[in-house]
Order: structure tokens, then sequence, then C-alpha cells
């Protein structure tokens, strides 16, 4: 069941800690993330394991960490009172990096004694022995992108129900982003599709539907965005022509992610969507019960992203504007431009054109908090 999807179960552990360990790159990625140990010493240890949560515990747990403490002065969160661990959630989260936002959302229920979730994973990211089996032992499933109408309507289904079987048969909580890939631009916003893929597993009404699934959005912020300048030279060339990704593109945006410097990161738990909620949305006519839902998901996610120096100097710089000066200072902002000018003069295009399009993926936020 769910065989081409799901993530792996204990009994499948050893075979895939021994291909790991066997693996070429395996001696880098351990000499990166754990600096110091020797390496046969971990090596032996790692072969040891056998379980999902001897694996969890024992090493990406450790390695996010490593992750963090390398490349972030100082990591912040709030909300996971809010979480009891007796409960099982839908969380959708605004999406920036492709492996931290789920990654660092582990490591912070495991700090507050919570359970982690299962994790969504592209199948155009789930390729190659090594990312295969590293991912599904941490709890990684996989969705299908492209294909034609029919074929996006069935991995649809496949991954419905494979999220509902998680959350309610296997007393696993789940990690979804709000919409297909990261938000480029700095506008985070809920996909229609996700939500209508959320409930087409099942045949109940909207509210009983949606409801038992505890929706949770979850807003993650950097203040540098991760990948920021590969994100602008991507929307300058998709606003005259189609992007197409070179060969190794996404692996070069995970290591990016991983390794480039962040700054501060604040991670927020906002409150599950209610059953009262989703009875306001029912209200609506068929599609707009969606839009409706997606309304209250970005409102959240608004709500409690974390807005940094970096956003408030970008959006005036955006509006030639004073507007927020009294939120940083002059070295603050001397400081993001000498960054923002460094980093374009890597990139091809017009030079006001990227530097317009850079401003706006920090502006975003701020844009998104103004009362509208």
């Amino acid at each position: 069941m769910f065989e081409e999807t799901r993530p792996y179960f204990d009994s499948e552990i050893p075979a895939a800690i021994a291909r790991v360990a066997e693996n070429p790159f395996f001696p880098s990625i351990v000499k990166y993330l754990f600096r110091g140990v020797d390496f046969q010493q971990f090596k032996a240890e790692f072969l040891k394991i056998s379980t999902i949560d001897e694996f969890q515990q024992n090493v990406m747990l450790k390695a996010i960490w490593s992750i963090v403490h390398k490349s972030c002065t100082e990591f912040t969160w709030e909300g996971f009172d809010r979480l009891d661990n007796s409960h099982r959630y839908l969380f959708i989260a605004n999406h920036r990096d492709i492996l931290l936002d789920a990654a660092l959302l582990q490591i912070v229920l495991n700090a507050n004694h919570i359970q982690t979730s299962e994790i969504t994973f592209g199948s155009n990211l789930m390729q190659g022995d090594l990312v295969i089996d590293i991912g599904k032992m941490n709890k990684m499933f996989r969705i299908v992108r492209g294909g034609t109408v029919h074929d996006f309507y069935r991995n649809s289904m496949e991954v419905s129900s494979y999220m509902r079987h998680a959350l309610l048969e296997k007393g696993e909580s789940v990690w979804i982003a709000q919409r297909n890939g990261r938000t480029k631009n700095g506008d985070d916003r809920t996909a229609n599709a996700i939500l209508k893929m959320f409930s087409i597993s099942s045949p109940k009404p909207f509210v009983e539907n949606l409801g038992e699934l505890n929706i949770t959005p979850v807003a993650i912020s950097y203040e540098f965005e991760p990948c920021d300048f590969m994100k602008t030279q991507e929307l300058y060339i998709s606003q005259y022509q189609q992007y197409i990704k070179e060969p190794g593109e996404d692996l070069r945006s995970i290591l990016q992610g991983i390794t480039q410097f962040k700054g501060h990161i604040h991670l927020s738990v906002t409150p599950t969507i209610t059953r009262e909620e989703l009875a306001e949305c029912d209200l609506q006519e068929k599609n707009q019960k969606f839009s409706s839902l997606a309304a209250i998901i970005d409102k959240r996610i608004h709500s409690h992203y974390k807005i940094w120096n970096n956003n408030y100097i970008a959006y005036d710089l955006l509006n030639n504007s004073q507007q927020y000066v009294n939120r940083y200072t002059a070295a603050e902002k001397d400081t993001f431009v000498q960054y923002m000018e460094n980093g374009l003069k890597g990139l091809r295009g017009e030079p006001d054109e990227l530097r317009s399009l850079f401003l706006r993926i920090y502006a975003g936020a701020v844009c998104n908090s103004i009362p509208k």
C-alpha cells in the first residue's frame, strides 16, 4: 500500500543504512556536518542504526542543528505550546528553502518533546539512491510533479490518500508547503489546488473532511533569504521566457540553502484552523470555500511572519520612501545595500530590473503586513 509514495518502514532501515554508508559521498557529508569526528568510529556507530527514530535522533536532528550553528546567528521559535503530543497535525507552511523549512520544524518539535512529522518531498528532488535513502529514512514521502491532467489527478489522489492515512491511521503528523515550489518573489500565498488536494481523499462534508486533518499553518522567516540571488536571476529570466532549470540546479539550491549565511531565523506554529472557521468557509460556493480557507491560512502566516530589518530596508529602497526608517540604522542599511550590490554583480540582466526584483523578495513580508 502506497509503495511508490511512503517513507521507509523500520524493517527497511538496516539495508538503507548499509547502502548510505558505502556511498562514495558519505565521508564528505560526515566531514561537513560533523566536523572533527573520527569517520571510522562514526561509520561503525552509523551501521548499528536499525530504526527511523534512531536515524533521526543520532544523525538527522544533530545534522540540522549543525547546519543551524554553522549558518545562523540566532534561531528562535514560538507557538509550540499550542501543540498536543497526543494529536496529529497537517502543518501547511510558507516555503522559502527546499530542505531547511521542514527540517527546522523537526528539530524544534523534537526539542519540545513532540513527535516529528512526515515530510512531503517532490519527485524532481527525490532522485539518486543516496537522496532517496536519506529522505525515506527521514520520514519523507514523494509527491509526483508534472504529467498530464489525468496524471495530475491520479497523483494528487495518491498523495491526499497517503496524508490522510498517515494522519488518521499511522498517527503521524505531516508537513507540506502551501504551494508547489518555493516562494521566490517574497509573497507567500496558499494555492487553492493544495487545499482541494487535501479534500479529495474523503467523501465527508467539507467541515468534517478538512476538520479531522488539524490543518495548522506554519510561518518561517529568514533574515537573509536562502538562495536570494538565484531566485532573483530566475525571476528576471521568467519575465521574458520560460525558465528551464539547468541540470543539477535543484541540488545546488539545496546546498546553497544549507551553507549560505542566514542570520536570524524565526519559526512560528500558528493556531490550528478551527471547525468554526471551516464552517464559515462552507457557507461559500464550492470553489470559493477553498479561496476563503486559503485567505485564513495566509492571514495566519503573514501575521506570524517575523519581519527583519532587511525587510524594512528593502521596502523603503523599493518604494523610495522613509516609511520604516525608524526600524533600522544607517549602518544596517549600508550593510544590506552592499550585500545586495555585491550579489547582483554576478547576475545576467538589466541592473535596475534585477535590483527591483531582489528588493521585492525582501519587501514582500512588509507588504503583506500592511492592513488591506
